[in-house]
């Protein structure tokens, strides 16, 4: 992309982000998902969130799928359009804003102090978790991909310093992987999203099947002997959440590394898979996040010539 076009492309996402700012965050929030909920079942992508379903949840009829499919779409385009108003967003009672489950958890591990890691996975505004870990004085820092457009990256990384002021954020990659161990090793918290598909990480079951999965936050939790912490946060009206902490989770020491690593991956998954049980539509099923001949198995071959469409619920 052209450096006008990143300028171009740029100015649209500040458009978008004015406006936005100008309606409020309910409005916000009901504009994203009203777009997103009309158009993303009908895009291409959708299709592998069907297949990820049948392979995950085969007990689902297509009504169902479709559903999630429909809420997922919502959720998304709901999380995009609430971003500019994250920073803004206070712990409150009812109405705009959060609650906590967990608050005696989160303000242990502040006093305790030292590194922590706390898990999360790409569920309902996922934005959310590191401002209400901030409120109780954990500033934690994170991964992130940085988007293609260096302009629109800047963008993006001004509103996430809006939401937790000035800490170190590390791009993914081994660079960012060495910062985050620095950063550990200094006493700093972490955050990683732990729930997406990564090619040379290790195979753990995830809903039955095995996924190739991220090991970082065992392995780092691990080296350092410190708290692993799984978060999560639900939707429960536009701009309304419900932040989850859940306690640490044990730290297995065989004396074997690699076992211990897949060990705790695999609690870390299985405690993945109970949130998306509970409210499959917060989840980004919109990723490949099983082998494609996983996929390929749990996909019917199309229906021969002339057979009527509505014969099979699956």
């Amino acid at each position: 992309m052209s450096k006008l076009q990143d300028r171009a492309v740029a100015g649209l996402a500040r458009a978008a982000l004015a406006v936005l700012r100008a309606v409020g965050p309910v409005a916000a929030s009901n504009i994203g998902g009203a777009v997103a909920r009309a158009i993303g079942p009908l895009l291409p992508v959708s299709r592998v969130a069907d297949a990820n379903l049948r392979l995950a949840m085969p007990e689902l009829d297509r009504a169902a799928r479709r559903r999630i499919i429909a809420g997922v779409w919502d959720n998304l385009g709901r999380t995009a359009a609430e971003f500019p108003h994250v920073p803004a967003l206070r712990r409150t009672e009812a109405g705009v804003g959060w609650e906590i489950v967990g608050e005696d958890i989160i303000r242990g591990l502040a006093a305790r102090g030292g590194p922590m890691i706390l898990v999360s996975g790409h569920f309902g505004n996922w934005e959310v978790l590191p401002l209400a870990a901030a409120a109780f004085g954990v500033r934690m820092s994170s991964f992130y991909r940085p988007a293609s457009n260096p302009l629109v990256d800047q963008i993006i990384l001004d509103l996430r310093r809006a939401v937790v002021g000035d800490i170190p954020n590390f791009a993914k990659g081994a660079a960012g992987a060495r910062a985050a161990m620095v950063h550990l090793r200094h006493g700093g918290p972490l955050g990683i999203l732990v729930d997406q598909k990564l090619n040379d990480g290790i195979a753990v079951p995830f809903f039955g099947h095995m996924a190739m999965t991220a090991p970082a936050a065992a392995a780092m939790a691990l080296r350092f002997g410190c708290p692993l912490i799984a978060a999560r946060v639900e939707r429960l009206a536009p701009a309304r959440f419900r932040i989850t902490v859940e306690p640490p989770l044990p730290l297995p020491d065989t004396g074997d590394r690699q076992a211990d690593i897949a060990a705790l991956t695999t609690s870390v998954n299985a405690v993945l898979e109970r949130w998306i049980r509970a409210r499959p539509d917060h989840w980004l099923w919109l990723h490949r996040r099983w082998p494609k001949d996983a996929e390929a198995a749990a996909t019917p071959p199309p229906a021969p010539a002339g057979a009527s469409p509505g014969r099979t619920s699956r």
